[in-house]
C-alpha cells in the first residue's frame, strides 16, 4: 500500500495503546460505541498520552519507552475485523481491566502495519475519525 493514501480514514488512539496495537499485543480496541466498518484504517497516535492507570501497567509489562513514542502522527494501519459487546475474556487482548470494558464494545483488530517513518497528517483530527490526507468538510483544519 502506498502512503499517504487519501481514501483511508484514521482513528485517533492515545499512546501507549497505539504502540501496543502496532506490536500486535493489543488486538481489541475498547470504545463506547460500536463500529460498523470492516476495513483497513490509519492509526493516528494522539498528542495526549493515556491517563488510565492501566496504561502505566502496560508500559511496565511490555518495556515501552513512552517518552520516545511518536505522537500527533500517523503511525500505521490496522484492519477492523469485527465488533461486539465486551466480554471478560477480552481483557488480555484489550490490555485493560474489566472495569474499563464493562458495557462497552470490543473492536477486533488484525494485521498491524507500521509506517516507518510515521507520517504527519496533512489535515488535523476533528474527532475520533478523520481523513488525514483528504479534505472532507469545512471544519477540517489544514496543518501548516
Amino acid at each position: 500500500m502506498q502512503h499517504p493514501n487519501e481514501e483511508l480514514i484514521a482513528l485517533g488512539i492515545q499512546q501507549p495503546w497505539a504502540e501496543l496495537i502496532l506490536r500486535g499485543i493489543k488486538t481489541i480496541e475498547v470504545r463506547n460505541v460500536p463500529v460498523g466498518m470492516r476495513t483497513t484504517i490509519y492509526l493516528y497516535s494522539s498528542k495526549k498520552l493515556s491517563a488510565y492507570p492501566d496504561a502505566d501497567v502496560a508500559v511496565a509489562r511490555y518495556g515501552i519507552d513512552l517518552a520516545n513514542l511518536p505522537r500527533g502522527q500517523i503511525v500505521g494501519t490496522i484492519e477492523i475485523l469485527d465488533c461486539c459487546k465486551c466480554e471478560p475474556s477480552d481483557v488480555e487482548a484489550a490490555c485493560v481491566s474489566w472495569s474499563l470494558m464493562e458495557n462497552r464494545y470490543s473492536w477486533k483488530l488484525e494485521n498491524p502495519q507500521r509506517c516507518d517513518p510515521p507520517l504527519p497528517p496533512r489535515f488535523l483530527p476533528y474527532g475520533m475519525w478523520f481523513y488525514p490526507f483528504k479534505r472532507r468538510n469545512k471544519k477540517t483544519r489544514e496543518r501548516r
